[in-house]
């Protein structure tokens, strides 16, 4: 690792014109290439402390060991420079774009003296007109099938057409009059050639005055009674039509634009962007990138702008570029937009109606390509067996991490804390394992207290089961410490309360759906989104039920820094267990924490390793803030009748359609409850000292009459959801 104050350039050598710099590493391979409307401030903000760097730039400057710079006269040149050296050097710490599939695009060859329409894929080629690209072949052939009836310029390949010469006789397409044979001389080389520009105005929007010329020739030959060659244009007409209605009308103003938007996360991005030409949907195309450099998406942009148009001249080069966000300066990227297209170029953000609508739609496709992107990637088997070797390798393990469980806390200001427990195996999410957790030991917001409490409950479950099987007292002095480690319940200090069972609510652990929870109290923390969607492993009691905590993880991943790590490694070490790892993933800088560790671990920026660990924390995220969400809205809608205990929602509603408020049911003797069907005398008895004991609100008064509101209809409005008011 480089210390850069060994290759700091002297105070005053900096010029504060703008220019291109390039950082070299001890090899001389350029590592990464920037621009800057002056260099001196520029290049002296990476030669500051580094505590005060982003982790990927403190990377990039202890790589490098020797930086340089060009000057130039504009900003525009500066940009144009940086295009070339990124791909000329290809730099291991810039953003670089690369396709997540290979578009194919229709291409005509007019740098051939008769030009051919075919499918093309690959970096473009000089004097080739491009049109696309598209998101299927299929939908290009489709196309081009239904226009060589009006259009019947060459397709076949350049052996066909070689081949057709020598024998004087067209391909099948010749005789079926889906090309004009310029192989055998029906028409001439010129003639074919403006078949082919005609082609090329059609697919680049200009389709209007076409269609009118056709019509206007059909309505001609129907006056001469030239009734054959009327229906012939009025079928070419038909399949023009129907070859333009293959790209979807999205703007009515015949607008010629790219949309350009990005999905992004902490290490990945994704751009998407639809070449919309005379109001149409014309082609698509994506790109995904690592994130290598700290780059915000205004630069993302500006990259993903360099990459689309930096072989790009004239008409390829829009009227329109529609971004999320603007590049900073935005002038530069204009103007060198503006020099390429020959004509003036509008960069900016839609503001609103159509344009604004159809970014929206482009902003889902990065969103699903991104999404898509990491699907692909967890699910590659190889790639999760190198993302596993690597974290064993960093955390020092002795073998890879195969059952990992990660824990996250969740509140909101400190209320309805709860906590989550997230399970992959073999770098895949088990769901069926994931667990819920309530913190009940104490009040308010502690993250470090929450998290030592809940790490201590799911290893306390853990050594129970042991416990049942006889495993924890013949492990001795082993990894559950002796006997003295023995847990029971009810022992104070390292237990649950005594006689809590996992069902009740009491300590708060509930499971999914389907995993022999007695009770409606673990029946309604569950969440439809997050039930099993496999079946369970791991070790089944007598019932043939899976045991909920009998399987140990090798590795614990906690939701933050230093301190919920120590909290977690001291849960561990007051329970003996000592044969699982502990780490935390801290989010703001993505750093990896060990216990009793001063300084984070810092996993390289194309670590699988690191990858998957954000995979493990995000979804512990996901899965906390989901259950604390359902239970902040379930304590909104509670009423009276929700802490009556053994009360259904059927009978709550029975309860309320009888009587029609609960301020009437408050008033109802025993006797009158117990005529409701299916109350019994004992549940009477339960609501009926459940409601004396909940004082009544205060009427509800007119504001405009003065006049005290009865509630009567209160009970109705509130029976929908099974929540009442008093």
């Amino acid at each position: 690792m480089a210390d850069p104050s060994s290759y700091r350039p002297k105070p005053g050598q900096i010029p504060e014109s703008p220019g291109v710099y390039k950082f070299r590493d001890e090899h001389g391979r350029v590592i990464y290439v920037g621009k800057a409307k002056s260099l001196r401030p520029r290049l002296s903000s990476y030669f500051q402390d580094l505590a005060n760097l982003h982790p990927r730039t403190r990377t990039m400057v202890t790589t490098a060991a020797a930086v340089e710079w060009t000057v130039v006269s504009t900003e525009v040149e500066a940009l144009q420079l940086e295009y070339s050296w990124i791909k000329e050097f290809d730099p291991r710490f810039n953003v670089k774009y690369r396709d997540d599939k290979s578009y194919p695009s229709l291409a005509v060859t007019l740098n051939e003296e008769f030009p051919r329409v075919q499918v093309m894929r690959g970096a473009k080629k000089k004097g080739v007109r491009y049109f696309g690209p598209y998101g299927h072949a299929w939908a290009i052939r489709e196309t081009v099938d239904l226009m060589l009836r009006v259009f019947p310029v060459r397709t076949c390949s350049a052996g066909v057409f070689k081949r057709s010469a020598q024998i004087g006789r067209p391909c099948l397409l010749g005789y079926i009059g889906k090309c004009s044979a310029p192989c055998v001389g029906r028409v001439t080389a010129e003639e074919h050639r403006e078949l082919a520009e005609e082609f090329c105005d059609f697919m680049a929007g200009r389709t209007g005055t076409y269609l009118r010329r056709l019509e206007q020739r059909m309505h001609e030959a129907a006056e001469d009674m030239e009734y054959e060659k009327a229906a012939r244009l009025r079928d070419d007409i038909g399949a023009l039509k129907r070859a333009m209605e293959k790209n979807a009308v999205v703007l009515a103003d015949a607008t010629d634009a790219d949309l350009i938007a990005v999905a992004e996360d902490e290490l990945e991005a994704a751009v998407q962007i639809f070449h919309v030409r005379g109001g149409r949907v014309r082609g698509q195309r994506g790109w995904v990138t690592d994130k290598v450099e700290a780059v915000d998406t205004a630069g993302l942009v500006e990259h993903a702008l360099q990459q689309l148009y930096g072989e790009e001249r004239g008409d390829a080069v829009p009227k329109e570029v529609l971004v999320p966000a603007v590049p900073d300066p935005a002038e530069p990227v204009t103007q060198w937009l503006t020099e390429r297209r020959g004509s003036l170029v509008d960069l900016r953000i839609p503001q609103r109606g159509d344009k604004k609508d159809l970014m929206q739609t482009v902003q889902r496709n990065a969103q699903q390509a991104l999404a898509l992107h990491k699907t692909k990637r967890a699910s590659d088997l190889t790639t999760r067996s190198r993302a596993l070797e690597e974290i064993a390798e960093a955390l020092g393990l002795d073998t890879a991490p195969l059952r990992v469980e990660c824990f996250d806390i969740s509140h909101l200001q400190g209320d309805d804390v709860v906590a989550s427990m997230v399970v992959f195996e073999d770098g895949l999410p088990r769901k069926s394992e994931y667990r819920r957790f309530q913190i009940k030991s104490f009040a308010g917001q502690d993250d470090v207290r929450s998290m030592h409490e809940v790490v201590s409950r799911r290893f306390r479950r853990y050594l129970l089961e042991k416990q049942k099987t006889g495993e924890w007292e013949e492990q001795g002095t082993g990894a559950g410490g002796g006997p003295e480690a023995t847990v029971t319940p009810g022992v104070a200090g390292a237990q649950e309360p005594a006689g809590a069972t996992e069902d009740t609510g009491t300590t708060g652990i509930t499971a999914p759906a389907g995993h022999g929870l007695g009770g409606p109290a673990g029946q309604a923390l569950d969440s439809p989104s997050d039930s099993p969607s496999e079946g369970p492993s791991g070790p089944i009691d007598e019932e043939g039920r899976p045991k909920r905590f009998a399987y140990p993880p090798q590795l614990v991943v906690v939701d933050g820094g230093k301190p919920q790590v120590a909290a977690a490694q001291r849960a561990l070490d007051e329970l003996g267990v000592d044969d699982v790892a502990v780490c935390g993933l801290a989010k703001r800088l993505e750093e990896v924490w060990l216990p009793d560790e001063e300084d984070p671990v810092v996993l390289p920026r194309s670590s699988e390793g690191l990858y998957l660990l954000q995979r493990v924390r995000d979804e512990a995220h996901r899965f906390a803030i989901t259950y604390q969400r359902s239970k902040r809205a379930k304590s909104m809608k509670a009423g009276p009748l929700d802490t009556v205990p053994g009360l259904g929602d059927s009978r709550k509603q029975a309860l309320l359609k009888h009587f029609g408020s609960v301020k009437r049911l408050r008033a109802a003797t025993v006797e009158q409850i117990c005529e409701v069907p299916g109350v019994g005398r004992k549940t009477a008895e339960t609501v009926a000292a459940a409601l004396a004991g909940s004082a009544p609100a205060a009427p509800a008064v007119n504001t405009a009459t003065g006049e005290i509101i009865e509630d009567e209809a209160a009970g109705a409005a509130s029976s929908s959801n099974g929540g009442t008011r008093p």
